[in-house]
């Protein structure tokens, strides 16, 4: 089983880097200044979400951020997993699988009572994968953001 360390501070180090490979996979431009803007606060204990490291926590092999809301209609505390991340040298080897059956149980200990995840709908291979840890499409919603 894939172990998952809560992150803190002391992991910027080794967190970083995860997080700016997800980034350039993904084609997301952002600094590195604005990455540790946003970081810093869910490594420092902030109440509006958490990183969590997977495999060893001197040497992760991935990541998965969740941020936090509220829900009146999934029953109270919902969680948006906003980030996963496995290194591509050691993908296929079930770590997402394990990382997103254990992640909703360790967060549902805490009082989660939903967790939301976005997925690209042209993403069948990412798609079987959720589906599989029990995450299900909600066709008549779909997700809209605006940016400030």
């Amino acid at each position: 089983m894939t172990r998952l360390t809560l992150a803190s501070t002391e992991d910027l180090d080794r967190l970083l880097p995860l997080v700016a490979a997800f980034h350039e996979e993904m084609g997301i431009e952002q600094s590195d200044e604005t990455r540790l803007a946003a970081l810093a606060p869910l490594l420092d204990g902030s109440p509006h979400g958490c990183v969590y490291l997977a495999g060893p926590s001197r040497a992760p092999v991935g990541y998965a951020a969740v941020s936090f809301g509220w829900s009146i209609e999934f029953g109270g505390l919902d969680g948006y997993l906003d980030e996963l991340y496995i290194r591509q040298g050691v993908r296929g080897r079930g770590l997402a699988t394990e990382l997103l059956t254990a992640l909703p149980e360790t967060l549902a200990e805490a009082g989660l009572r939903a967790m939301h995840l976005e997925v690209s709908r042209a993403d069948a291979k990412t798609i079987e994968l959720y589906r599989k840890r029990r995450f299900e499409p909600r066709e008549q919603y779909m997700l809209m953001s605006r940016r400030f």
